[in-house]
């Protein structure tokens, strides 16, 4: 009976766990056609690219903070007040929101190699 129940205390640990924020770098671009900027000139890549690029920024540094608490939360809750525990995570729009936009960069960045525009 006590393996049985230190069995499902790891189990229901390392669900919680895993359901802590990504940090930005983790966050894999996903694929986004370079063919939806075709139409674009270098200068209306440049300004999407600046503009995508901030977002970027902005949600990577959120992400980041909200890895960085949710390993402080993890920490004390294991310890002292396992309730804390499902205050973990809750990015998952961010995380998929920076996906995207990674994806959209890269796929701005090939669209401005085609076009041979300069940095």
């Amino acid at each position: 009976m006590i393996r049985f129940s230190k069995s499902i205390a790891a189990l229901v640990a390392s669900g919680i766990l895993t359901a802590c924020a990504t940090a930005g770098k983790d966050v894999a671009p996903s694929y986004v056609s370079p063919m939806q900027y075709a139409n674009y000139d270098c200068d209306q890549l440049r300004a999407e690219s600046m503009r995508i690029s901030g977002r970027v920024n902005q949600l990577t540094g959120r992400l980041d903070e909200a890895a960085s608490n949710d390993k402080a939360i993890a920490g004390v809750g294991m310890i002292l007040f396992w309730p804390a525990l499902f205050a973990l995570g809750g990015t998952k729009q961010q995380e998929a929101e920076l996906s995207r936009l990674k994806g959209e960069y890269d796929a701005i960045e090939a669209t401005s190699t085609t076009k041979k525009c300069a940095a």
